[in-house]
């Protein structure tokens, strides 16, 4: 019997992801990418132990983490280097790795698993047309290819879920903007500590180490502490720069690299299919980064959908199983996500003051405990099926 194909829209973690997923499950692939570079855009991302539960499904687990930094001691300070809290997450305490990779170590491991060859790159993709149990991806120089199965997984601006949700509105602003980067030869500015977190009203900022070399750092604000139309990284970095300390300063001075993102998501969609056509990632389910889930919530997907293809023989019947297994799940990261950003954003000092105490007074192992928590409802039960 000859392996059906799978149209990939996308080469980034979820894109990759799949890929790797559906030639586990006997599936020919081939990936579309619209950039004429596979490089993944992006600077950190954090893996918390279930991500690492879907990535051993994808056998890259290993990989990723010969190419990550495991944090353990950290600081909460206010934004002018006011010490908050002081802390050390022993190894274990969460019963999986929680580590934190510079993004394109991630997307290589991705990337050399499925090899440059099943990438097309350069190619656009518009939309999609089915006639019966087939379906043609649309490109932009208006040619078009068939195969038995789309995956949108082409980000939050996905052609795939237009094309399935034509009405659909624009994506939700959470009212904050971002500037993210990643900085290599500054570690005597964070050591001894692996991570230093601020945070103040309307104000959120992290610096982790993420690599023998690398520490990736976010700045997460509310647009009402920015000038009217600020948005060039260098310039919000310059203009916030005087309320922090030194540390602040100092590894953002040594930034070469970074951009400015507005932090938006969507409203839950049903369905994520039509006939032979899915969606995955942030096609699906764009979140907030307050959930830390983005990236694991994408490869997990893969790995759903993967298990759902190998239990069902009718394709249909398989992408229903799939996204019966996923919706109910990232909706619920997609709510928690918006509940932290109000709180970590918020420039009232009601709420600035009590968020603060609660952290002060918390004990370690509580957030832990909650952070296992969120993990659970994530999809840490992701396992091989036959």
């Amino acid at each position: 019997m000859t392996a059906r194909t799978a149209l990939i829209v996308g080469a980034g973690i979820g894109g990759l992801s799949a890929g790797i997923a559906l030639r586990q499950a006997g599936w020919q692939i081939r990936i579309f990418e619209r950039a004429d570079s596979p490089r993944e855009l992006g600077f950190g991302v954090g893996l918390a132990p279930n991500a690492f539960v879907a990535l051993g499904e994808l056998g890259v687990a290993d990989t990723v983490l010969s190419r990550a930094y495991a944090p353990r001691r950290g600081e909460l300070r206010r934004p002018d280097g006011t010490v908050l809290k002081r802390g050390e997450l022993p190894p274990g305490t969460l019963g999986g790795p929680l580590v934190v990779a510079l993004r394109p170590a991630l997307h290589g491991a991705l990337l050399d698993a499925v090899g440059a060859d099943a990438i097309t790159l350069g190619h656009e993709v518009t939309g999609f047309s089915t006639s019966g149990s087939r379906t043609a991806l649309r490109f932009a120089d208006g040619s078009a290819v068939e195969g038995d199965l789309v995956i949108g997984a082409d980000g939050m601006g996905s052609a795939i879920r237009r094309t399935l949700h034509p009405n659909e509105g624009p994506p939700r602003s959470s009212g904050l903007v971002a500037v993210r980067g990643a900085a290599h030869g500054a570690l005597e500015h964070l050591d001894p500590l692996s991570a230093v977190y601020y945070l103040g009203r309307g104000i959120e900022s992290m610096f982790v180490r993420a690599s023998d070399t690398g520490i990736y750092w976010f700045l997460s604000l509310s647009t009402s502490l920015l000038p009217a139309g600020m948005r060039d990284p260098g310039t919000i970095v310059s203009h916030m720069a005087p309320r922090f300390d030194a540390t602040f300063r100092a590894i953002t001075s040594a930034t070469e690299d970074w951009r400015t993102d507005e932090l938006v998501d969507r409203d839950p969609i049903q369905p994520w299919s039509r006939g032979p056509v899915t969606l995955l990632g942030d096609a699906a389910h764009p979140v907030l980064p307050h959930t830390g889930q983005g990236a694991a919530q994408a490869i997990t997907d893969a790995v759903e959908l993967r298990n759902a293809l190998r239990s069902n023989t009718d394709l249909e019947a398989a992408l229903r199983a799939y996204e019966d297994a996923r919706r109910t799940k990232t909706a619920a990261l997609l709510r928690q996500g918006r509940r932290t950003a109000a709180v970590m954003g918020s420039t009232s000092a009601l709420v600035s003051t009590a968020r603060d105490v609660a952290i002060r007074l918390a004990p370690l192992e509580t957030f832990a405990k909650i952070f296992m928590r969120i993990n659970k409802r994530a999809g840490t039960d992701v396992r091989a099926r036959a």
